[in-house]
């Protein structure tokens, strides 16, 4: 019997408008990731920009993940489109790809994800495990159909561009980064300022303009549900690395 692609969940349900909570990966681990695949987060987000994964570590971690129900959402070093090319090739169906400024950038982000004739992704499914090693007969026709493209704005650059950078035609959802935005609008380490916060809700408010879906990351409870509120679709609302961070604080301090 023919294999056939699988198809994107966490794709439907940004277009079903359906509020997800995300887990940040930055362990490196498959154990730790299955771990958290099975805790009841709708979505968790394998960081290669800042965390300990490369391709192999990538795939693992996709391995480990697969067959519970959540959603893995890859974001790599960097936005190379070589780099997406391969990413994509380990099965990866939703990227996060970090650092788009432009117009032209994100028109770049969205041919390095699709087949030409109207991307530019290079043919290799018969050896990757995305098309099943050639055992998904039809991999190349649909695969662009089940790709969930997010391009982040964490720049004041592309904050100043994010009107075009949202009306871009491939792209899925805009996750605002907060961490680097607010560094690069001179708050470094204070995303929670007033200024931070306008220029994110504003940013928020454009993006939604364009029907596309908005993501962003807070690890406060109080302000992950005001992102909400400003009509964010998907958050990351704890990590892996915070997470453990602070049980190890809170159970020593039980006894120390």
């Amino acid at each position: 019997m023919p294999h056939t692609i699988t198809h994107n969940v966490f794709k439907q349900a940004l277009k079903e408008d359906r509020r997800l909570l995300g887990l940040w990966l930055a362990f490196g681990s498959a154990t730790a990731a299955e771990v958290s695949a099975n805790s009841g987060f709708d979505w968790v987000l394998i960081d290669g920009e800042h965390g300990p994964y490369d391709l192999t570590t990538m795939l693992d971690v996709l391995r480990a993940v697969h067959g519970y129900p959540v959603s893995p959402i890859v974001r790599p070093a960097n936005s190379d489109p070589v780099l997406i090319k391969q990413v994509l090739d380990l099965g990866a169906q939703t990227l996060l790809l970090p650092m788009v400024n432009s117009r032209e950038e994100a028109e770049l982000m969205v041919k390095a994800t699709r087949y030409a004739p109207e991307g530019i992704r290079g043919v290799g499914a018969v050896l990757a495990r995305s098309g099943e090693w050639g055992r998904i007969p039809d991999y190349i026709r649909v695969a662009d159909d089940e790709i969930c493209l997010i391009v982040q704005v964490e720049s004041r650059e592309a904050l100043e561009h994010v009107d075009e950078i949202a009306s871009v035609d491939g792209i899925d959802a805009v996750f605002i980064g907060p961490a680097d935005l607010s560094a690069s609008l001179g708050y470094p380490d204070a995303a929670e300022a007033p200024e931070v916060q306008d220029a994110i809700h504003r940013a928020f408010d454009i993006i939604g303009s364009h029907d596309k879906a908005i993501g962003s990351l807070a690890f406060d409870a109080d302000l992950a549900k005001k992102y909400f509120d400003w009509g964010a679709n998907f958050v990351a609302v704890a990590g892996d690395t915070d997470l453990y961070v602070h049980a190890l604080d809170r159970e020593l301090a039980l006894f120390r």
